[in-house]
């Protein structure tokens, strides 16, 4: 593993950036000035000058991808690669993920723009309004790593000062351990509710009850950039070293999707639900990359 690599890997365990290039003060006022809110901006230039904390494609409308990134949350129609800011927020949404049976719900938490901890926050109407659920625990809390249970969408995990976890749909919250050492992303199991699984710098793990007494569950000691579970239980992850690999939850057989990018590897990954093979990624750069076959082959999304 590279120093590059490493020095970025740390950077995301501990400020959750899902960039390498810093957004300087000159991008943070074109936004502040923008008085456009809901104006085209082509995706190049909206990752010119903000960077990615998390994708969903939007299941009211599958030729958008939704974005969500240091200024708010964004749309990207998929055909024409031109973006529009979802509502007025312009929030920081490091933690960002979409509600595995309710199309128009969305989760997040992070920063606001005026600065501080936002908590856990809420949207039910696609990301136009958003409303605040709670503080966590130890908080105002600002979960970096965050999934909502696809066994049981009231359980919800985040990762802030400790491993928590809500079964009341993110409205009270228990920590309920540490965060394995290393941590980079978490996945929650589409079978099991008290199944959590663990990217982490040395590897991807699993546990089956109270996010302790970790095993490993791919045989890589390398780093595991993200960690995916699909609502039909498959389990999908980029290793660093081997590429993207996926298996079924409960199967023994990885299959390795795609053995690399050559410098890059994916951060954000999202599953169209409805078209499972149809498959969507951002890397370590900013790049948005689309696959149709379920992650062999990948286009870049928002180039000429």
């Amino acid at each position: 593993m590279t120093s590059r690599t490493e020095k970025y890997l740390s950077r995301r365990t501990l400020l959750g950036i899902g960039a390498v290039v810093l957004i300087g003060g000159g991008a943070l006022l074109a936004f502040a000035a923008d008085s456009s809110a809901r104006a085209e901006t082509p995706l190049a230039e909206l990752l010119a000058r903000t960077h990615i904390h998390g994708l969903a494609v939007d299941r009211q409308d599958p030729s958008r991808l939704l974005i969500a990134t240091h200024h708010g949350l964004h749309a990207l129609d998929i055909e024409s690669g031109l973006t529009v800011l979802v509502s007025d927020h312009r929030d920081d949404l490091m933690g960002f993920v979409a509600h595995p049976t309710e199309a128009d719900t969305f989760l997040a938490s992070g920063h606001p723009a005026r600065g501080g901890n936002l908590g856990v926050i809420a949207s039910s109407d696609s990301g136009e309004s958003w409303v605040k659920l709670s503080d966590g625990v130890n908080g105002p809390v600002d979960f970096h790593q965050m999934d909502i249970s696809k066994a049981n969408p009231t359980v919800v995990w985040g990762n802030y000062a400790g491993l928590q976890r809500s079964r009341d749909g993110a409205r009270t919250w228990e920590r309920v351990a540490d965060a394995p050492a290393g941590l980079i992303d978490i996945a929650a199991s589409a079978h099991d509710p008290d199944r959590l699984y663990a990217a982490t710098e040395a590897g991807l793990f699993v546990s089956e009850a109270d996010a302790r007494d970790w095993q490993r569950v791919h045989p890589a000691q390398a780093p595991v950039s993200l960690v995916e579970v699909t609502a039909d239980g498959i389990l999908h992850a980029f290793i660093l070293g081997e590429g993207l690999v996926r298996r079924a939850e409960d199967g023994d057989a990885w299959e390795r999707l795609h053995p690399g990018f050559e410098d890059r590897f994916l951060l954000y990954f999202a599953v169209d639900p409805q078209t499972p093979d149809r498959v969507f990624a951002a890397t370590q750069h900013g790049e948005v990359l689309a696959s149709e076959d379920g992650g062999r082959n990948w286009r870049q999304l928002g180039i000429e």
